[in-house]
């Protein structure tokens, strides 16, 4: 099974970029996304940004995850 958690792009260094999970950082490849940019949020899948998402997307797939988090149903440790 495959989770993504929305990841906003902080920095970006060629193929590389820093980005945001809701607030724990790391490094992924933006090369299937060449035209994204910084402040895009983007869909992440085994390290590789594979999607941009709107802001409103990003901001409710979060805010689902905040509630699963607070809900003990999981452990964002597991997943980010």
């Amino acid at each position: 099974m495959c989770l993504a958690i929305p990841g906003k792009i902080l920095t970006l260094e060629g193929t590389s970029a820093l980005a945001d999970f809701d607030g724990t950082q790391k490094k992924i490849v933006t090369a299937l996304l060449p035209r994204v940019k910084v402040g895009d949020y983007v869909i992440v899948h085994a390290g590789y940004a594979i999607e941009t998402i709107s802001q409103e997307a990003a901001a409710e797939s979060i805010a689902l995850w905040r509630n699963m988090i607070s809900d003990g149903l999981i452990d964002k440790s597991n997943y980010v």
